[in-house]
């Protein structure tokens, strides 16, 4: 047999004629062509599920029963029914048509009586809750997920591909259920390390598995992981690709070409099929089999960017897309635009919160959007667009529009409409989400657009009940949510019309609404959310209810504790929240702040470290565990009659790198820039604190209570330069061998001196006056030997002095004090004495000769303005002698 051809064929969802046909051969050729009835209602298949009830789905079914004599093809029918059920449960959840089979077709040796296709689909769904985390309970046939789970569960020896199959189901169960649930390790390792066998030479088949790895991790939040798998099956497929700049116009008025974002890409991957997917009408035309595309009709923006130029920025030689015309790009190989937009998903998470997300954005979807090649891909690509386009005025029409009409194709089964077949090719290779989340995220879109009544509507008949709550809350009306979900637990309320329809087709007798645990825990979890004084209540009896396996009442429990400054329990009960769902950085982040209560700062640093593991934009977590090494100390026993503790060099490097990280999330956090400066110090990283100094200045400059300056960092930098010698001749690196070349250390001298003087000038000194500033001002320009500006500087730092203020009268001498006052007399000595010095370095300078004058200005003008109220105070002889001096002089 051909195995290896089979399988592939199944992994791509195209049929190779070639295959010798064979009566299990037929069978895996129906699952491929989307014919799933046929194959799962064959006579294989009859002998493999047969129905005998047990305590599980997995006991109730012979999966190691033997179909033929043949081990080999015995394996392949097991495979292939796997995949029959895993893409018929996707046909019927994520793309449409609904299938013309029922799961209870498939079984053979049932008890009609006790069974039926509700019963074992709640069975279904009650099995596919994982980690306390409920799946969806309206989903559709999930019997057909549970077989494929179970099918491929079993032990594999000839078929090479489970392992790549078993990735797949995981993908689809983690999208039913309510939050996602980290896979074990050695799961994931089993992922990592199995080779693909069709890498070597096919690299679409290579470039698949890659990109499927990158959304597994994409759907567990860590970006960067998947990042790396996406670019890796770019390299794999070779696909070509650059963000880049072409001249065009975006608005029908405009008159002056501008520089336009532009995605130019390049399929090399061999394309067997169609250069693009259409059917032939009655009238011989030729339609795309695509969803609806929605025009924009604006008035005044253009439906895509139109390029007045047919060469890009990036038309140079050394680029190796110049040769394309960015207004008439060849279209992609299919895999090669799911690649892009996993691409656009990858910018959205990687990204700051800032407006040119979307705007990287735009030019990934429009890249795929103009040349239409596959009908899932193409429903991807109109949902990314229409997020992009919910927050824009002129677009928002069309997002909710288009996000309509997505949700309105997925049951079509009219002639034009493209066939399942066409539908799942792909859809593996994407982050498409199921049906019911494309109409809740309809429904958030009407939330958002205020038209709450028609979002409740959606939820309620998704019966999405913490969303429903949610609504009535948002109106004022907390009342009707806790009726709601009182009636759902005591079983007054049937949810869902389909089990009422079916159950009224079967004449079966109406029965109360029975929840598996997971559904009924968050219920209760809800109920507590709503009904605060008896919170605690409610979310312990969700926890037992989920016999201690519901993330979401643990998580609950503790943030109530939390808020009651209760920390002790808070911490217990987040611990086992993070234990259960280690995915949710919420979690980790309340469960650290709750060990900074409790002073245990190491569990503090490991709760915000998994923060950043799982969210690398964190920024407060990046500052909290900067926090945190500094207060981890260490026990200092050099002197045995005394036991202290410091805080070891190493943890404030590791400080100064946690908060170094966090500031590329948080760049306005002045509060951080301000810890980051501290720090910086402290490893003595002055240039860096030169540049956090100076950014504490200007996102304080606006600030009411005025501008933020830490002087004594300001006067260390200055030290840090005037304490080398300002001759390059004699300062040396005495760390380097060759001593001829001069010190460059950026943390001191001539090495820091350009950082700390633009400081000054550009930043400080435009927004801050004080006699401490002036002075240190003074003292770098001195070491300059800027004698001129250095005399200016002191001159400044004197009129912000108590000495100066006095003289001017902008202090009363009364309310001043003696005390100042005397303080201020050495300001005026220190005055006169740095006009003597500097003086007789300018003598032959015009502008210094008024010297004497400008210091017997200056002490006059003190004496004038306090002789009144402080002659006789025995100081006073001090300021004569002064005069006395500079008339002498």
């Amino acid at each position: 047999m051909e195995v290896k051809a089979v399988e592939k064929a199944l992994l791509t969802g195209q049929w190779e004629d070639s295959i010798p046909q064979t009566p299990a051969v037929n069978v895996a050729q129906a699952v491929v062509r989307g014919r799933f009835g046929e194959a799962l209602t064959s006579s294989y298949a009859q002998q493999l599920f047969k129905f005998r009830p047990a305590d599980t789905l997995k006991n109730s079914f012979n999966i190691s029963a033997s179909l033929t004599q043949d081990k080999q093809e015995n394996e392949l029918l097991r495979l292939v029914f796997a995949v029959a059920c895993l893409n018929a449960f996707m046909q019927v959840n994520w793309t449409g048509p609904d299938l013309d089979f029922r799961p209870f077709d498939i079984l053979s040796h049932t008890e009609p009586r006790n069974y039926s296709d509700e019963s074992l689909n709640q069975l279904s769904i009650a099995e596919l809750a994982s980690g306390g985390e409920p799946a969806y309970h309206l989903t559709q046939h999930a019997l057909f997920l549970r077989l494929a789970q179970i099918l491929l569960e079993s032990p594999y020896q000839h078929c090479q591909t489970t392992t790549w199959w078993r990735l797949r189901a995981h993908l689809a169960h983690q999208r039913v259920l309510d939050e996602p649930v980290i896979l074990s390790d050695d799961v994931m390792m089993d992922f990592k390390r199995w080779q693909n066998p069709f890498a070597s030479n096919n690299p679409d088949m290579a470039g698949r598995l890659l990109l499927e790895h990158g959304l597994l991790h994409h759907t567990f939040q860590q970006d960067k992981i998947a990042a790396e798998y996406f670019v890796k099956a770019a390299r794999a497929t070779d696909l070509q690709y650059e963000l880049t700049g072409a001249l065009g116009k975006r608005t029908k008025f405009q008159q002056d070409e501008l520089s336009q974002l532009v995605l130019l890409a390049e399929s090399h991957l061999s394309d067997e099929g169609p250069k693009k997917i259409d059917i032939t009408s009655t009238d011989g035309s030729s339609q795309a089999i695509i969803p609806e595309t929605l025009a924009l009709n604006d008035d005044t923006l253009l439906e895509q960017t139109e390029f007045t130029s047919s060469k890009s920025s990036s038309d140079t030689s050394s680029s190796s897309l110049h040769h394309l015309d960015p207004s008439n790009q060849p279209p992609l190989h299919p895999l090669d635009q799911c690649i892009l937009l996993s691409l656009c998903l990858n910018v959205r998470n990687t990204s700051p919160l800032h407006g040119l997300t979307s705007e990287q954005m735009s030019p990934y979807v429009s890249r795929v959007v103009s040349h239409p090649r596959n009908w899932t891909i193409h429903t991807m690509a109109l949902l990314i667009r229409s997020r992009l386009e919910a927050n824009r005025s002129r677009t928002v029409e069309r997002s909710a529009l288009q996000l309509q009409a997505l949700v309105d194709q997925i049951p079509a089964t009219d002639a034009e409409a493209a066939p399942a077949s066409e539908r799942l090719r792909y859809l593996h290779s994407i982050s498409l989400p199921p049906k019911w989340e494309l109409e809740r995220e309809l429904a958030n879109r009407f939330i958002s657009l205020g038209v709450i009544k028609s979002a409740m509507d959606i939820y309620e008949r998704l019966e999405m009940w913490e969303e429903v709550v949610k609504c009535h809350v948002s109106l004022e009306r907390p009342d009707r949510g806790i009726a709601i979900v009182k009636d759902l637990l005591a079983g007054n309320k049937i949810e869902s019309e389909a089990v009422i329809s079916r159950e009224k087709a079967s004449g079966a007798i109406k029965r109360l609404q029975r929840f598996d645990s997971a559904r009924e825990a968050k219920l209760w979890c809800i109920l507590g959310d709503l009904d605060p004084e008896n919170a605690v209540e409610h979310y312990k009896h969700a926890w037992e209810i989920s016999k201690s396996t519901s993330a979401r009442a643990m998580r609950s429990l503790g943030g109530f504790y939390f808020a009651r400054a209760e920390y002790e329990l808070a911490r217990e009960c987040l611990q086992q929240a993070v234990k259960i769902e280690p995915l949710l950085s919420k979690s980790w982040f309340i469960l650290g702040c709750t060990c900074m209560r409790l002073e245990d700062w190491q569990g503090a640093k490991d709760a915000f470290a998994r923060c950043v593991t799982i969210d690398e934009e964190d920024g407060e977590s990046w500052s909290n565990i900067a926090s945190m090494y500094l207060r981890i100390e260490q026990s200092d026993k050099h002197d045995d009659s005394v036991d202290t503790t410091i805080v070891p060099h190493s943890n404030k490097q590791l400080a100064f790198r946690a908060l170094k990280e966090g500031l590329k999330r948080s760049y306005d956090n002045w509060r951080m820039w301000s810890n980051y400066m501290i720090i910086a110090v402290d490893v003595g990283e002055l240039a860096e604190a030169c540049r956090a100094l100076g950014r504490v200045v200007e996102e304080t400059s606006n600030k009411p209570d005025d501008v933020v300056l830490d002087e004594d960092v300001l006067d260390r930098l200055v030290n840090a330069v005037t304490r080398v010698s300002s001759d390059p001749q004699e300062a040396r690196d005495s760390s380097s061998s060759d001593q001829a070349q001069p010190a460059t250390n950026p943390n001191e001298g001539r090495g820091l001196q350009p950082r700390v003087l633009d400081l000054f000038d550009r930043i400080i000194l435009p927004r801050v006056s004080s006699a401490r500033v002036f002075r240190a001002y003074a003292r770098l320009l001195t070491w300059m030997g800027r004698w001129e500006d250095t005399m200016k500087a002191w001159m400044d730092a004197y009129r912000e002095s108590d000495a100066g203020k006095l003289s001017r009268g902008e202090i009363n001498t009364v309310d001043a004090g003696r005390t100042t006052w005397r303080d201020a007399i050495d300001e005026v000595e220190e005055i006169v004495d740095i006009l003597k010095n500097l003086g007789a370095r300018l003598e032959a300078s015009s502008s210094t000769k008024k010297w004497r004058l400008q210091a017997k200005s200056i002490v006059r003008s003190f004496m004038g303005r306090t002789r009144e109220d402080y002659e006789d105070d025995p100081e006073w002889h001090r300021l004569e002698q002064l005069l006395e001096e500079l008339k002498q002089e």
